[in-house]
C-alpha cells in the first residue's frame, strides 16, 4: 500500500510543500515513485513522518530529528519512549501555565492583581479567591458586587494592605470591648459597628444599614463566616451581628 503526496499531506496535517523539503533534505525520502515519478509513501514512511512531527511539536530542530531518526543503534519503540516522556512534561508545564493563567483571571475579576507571596502577607491564611465562584453566584447578579468589582478593580498591594489594616484594627477594638465586658448594644459598640460599615461602603460598596444587617446575620448563620470571626475571639461573630443590630436600630428608629 502507497499514498500520494497529496493523501500524506491530509493524513498528516501538513503541506505538500513541507513534504517535498523533508524530501529534498533527505530528512523523509518516499519509499517508491511512480511510473510518472510521482511520489509515493509506505506504511513505513508514514510512520517516520510520525516521528518527525513529533520531534517537531517539541521544538528540535530538524537536523537534530534526523540524527535521531538515522542513529543506526536506536530502537523504534526507545524513540516512543522518549517523546512519551517529553510530550507528558510539557503537557504538565502546559497545565501548569494553563491553571496560573486561571488564577490570574480570577484574581484580576475579583481586583485582586497580587503573588502568592503577596496575598498571604495581606491575608495571611484566608484566600479571598477560595469562594470567589460562589460569590459570583450568590451576589453576582447585585449593584453592591458590580461596584465592588469596579471599585477594586485598580487596587494595588498597598491598597489591599490597607484595607486589612483596617479591618484587623476594627477585630482589635472590638476584641477589647468584648474583654471589657461591654454590651453588644452599648454606645461604644455600636459606634465600632458603624466604623464597620463605613469601611465597606469606603473600600467596596455602598453599605445601608438593611444590607448591613443582612451581613451580620450572614456573620452567624453561615458557619465559615463565623469560624473565620470567632477565631479573633469565641462569640466574635454574634457580638458583631449584635452590634450591627443595634446600630442600625439607632439610626433607623
Amino acid at each position: 500500500m502507497s499514498y500520494s503526496v497529496g493523501q500524506v499531506a491530509g493524513f498528516a496535517g501538513v503541506t505538500v510543500r513541507t513534504l517535498h523539503h523533508y524530501d529534498d533534505i533527505g530528512l523523509l525520502a518516499p519509499g517508491e515513485r511512480s511510473h510518472a515519478g510521482h511520489r509515493r509513501y509506505s506504511d513505513a514512511d508514514l510512520d517516520r513522518l510520525q516521528q518527525i512531527l513529533f520531534y517537531r511539536e517539541l521544538g528540535f530542530p530538524l537536523d537534530e530529528v534526523a540524527a535521531l531518526l538515522d542513529d543506526p543503534a536506536a530502537d523504534p519503540r526507545a524513540h516512543l519512549r522518549r517523546q512519551h516522556e517529553l510530550l507528558t512534561a510539557r503537557i504538565e508545564k502546559l497545565q501548569k501555565m494553563a491553571a496560573a493563567v486561571e488564577h490570574a483571571m480570577e484574581a484580576r475579576s475579583m481586583g485582586i492583581n497580587l503573588t502568592p507571596e503577596e496575598k498571604f502577607e495581606v491575608f495571611g491564611d484566608f484566600d479571598p479567591d477560595e469562594h470567589q465562584e460562589e460569590v459570583r453566584e450568590r451576589w453576582g447578579d447585585t449593584d453592591a458586587y458590580r461596584q465592588s468589582q469596579q471599585r477594586t478593580a485598580s487596587y494595588t498591594k498597598e491598597d489591599w494592605q490597607r484595607v486589612q489594616d483596617e479591618a484587623d484594627e476594627l477585630t482589635r477594638r472590638f476584641v477589647a470591648l468584648m474583654d471589657a465586658g461591654e454590651p453588644a448594644g452599648s454606645e461604644a459598640a455600636m459606634d465600632a459597628a458603624e466604623d464597620h460599615r463605613q469601611g465597606i461602603a469606603r473600600n467596596h460598596y455602598d453599605c445601608g444599614y438593611e444590607m448591613h444587617t443582612c451581613l451580620g446575620e450572614m456573620y452567624v448563620s453561615d458557619e465559615r463566616f463565623t469560624r473565620n470571626l470567632d477565631q479573633a475571639r469565641p462569640g466574635f461573630a454574634a457580638y458583631l451581628r449584635d452590634a450591627i443590630l443595634a446600630n442600625a436600630a439607632r439610626h433607623t428608629s
